[in-house]
């Protein structure tokens, strides 16, 4: 038998999943206005910039951008063709694939990240005290940790 929600659960939730959507919307909309970068691609440049050697594996990309393998090659696709991203086999591994860098893409991550970190400060921080903020993160925490036990 399942256990039912509690109404204010269930507000909880609702609200939660509506912020979540809008804030994804609102941040990504604002990113691409201001750079012409998906929140994806920022995503993916900042996880390859902070990368040993500024590459990662397609499959540790994908892990890290939390994003499906088609939509993360499509998106690495259009990275390559504006020459923030190359593509290179794995020599250990013919079947594997290493998205790398570029100087182009760097440059083009860190001249976004101000304002992008500024459209993250101004929807979703701004609105919690110091307390909040530790609340929150300890929430989040411990849901990514049961979900990570149950991969």
């Amino acid at each position: 038998m399942t256990e039912q929600l509690t109404a204010r659960e269930i507000r909880a939730w609702r609200t939660y999943l509506s912020a979540s959507v809008q804030l994804m919307e609102r941040l990504d909309h604002e990113l691409q206005q201001r750079s012409q970068l998906t929140l994806t691609d920022f995503e993916i440049l900042f996880a390859l910039s902070e990368a040993s050697g500024r590459r990662l594996r397609m499959s540790e990309l994908a892990a890290d951008v939390l994003v499906s393998r088609s939509r993360l090659t499509y998106r690495v696709d259009r990275l390559v063709e504006v020459g923030f991203v190359t593509r290179e086999e794995c020599e250990d591994d013919r079947r594997g694939l290493w998205a790398i860098l570029t100087e182009l893409g760097h440059q083009s991550m860190i001249a976004a990240q101000p304002g992008h970190h500024g459209d993250i400060r101004h929807w979703f921080f701004d609105h919690m005290d110091e307390s909040e903020l530790y609340a929150v993160e300890r929430t989040v925490t411990r849901v990514e940790e049961k979900l990570g036990k149950n991969r």
